[in-house]
């Protein structure tokens, strides 16, 4: 099931959010990777979160309303699963 134009829109504004809350769950520092790296990082851990968050139905009752706590946490969880996948790619890529 693809996601909505607007909902795909939401994605990117929560994935701000979610980008530099994992940013600075990571490095313990208030800036995180610095705003254009947490941006980037929101803005594809949105989609990632956003879409395993459908795909497997997770907290389907979150998203009443327009920028739902599930796609804040959603973001969240796919910007952390890209650090984890940009940490092993650095670690056994190489």
């Amino acid at each position: 099931m693809m996601p909505t134009l607007s909902q795909l829109i939401v994605w990117i504004a929560v994935g701000l959010i979610g980008g530099t809350l994992a940013g600075y769950a990571i490095t313990w520092h208030k800036a995180g990777f610095g705003i254009w790296r947490n941006a980037a990082l929101g803005l594809v851990g949105a989609l990632v979160g956003g879409f395993l968050f459908r795909l497997l139905g997770l907290f389907p009752n979150l998203d009443r309303i327009s920028i739902s706590l599930r796609d804040v946490v959603a973001a969240f969880i796919g910007s952390l699963i890209v650090l984890l996948a940009i940490w092993a790619w650095d670690k056994f890529g190489k």
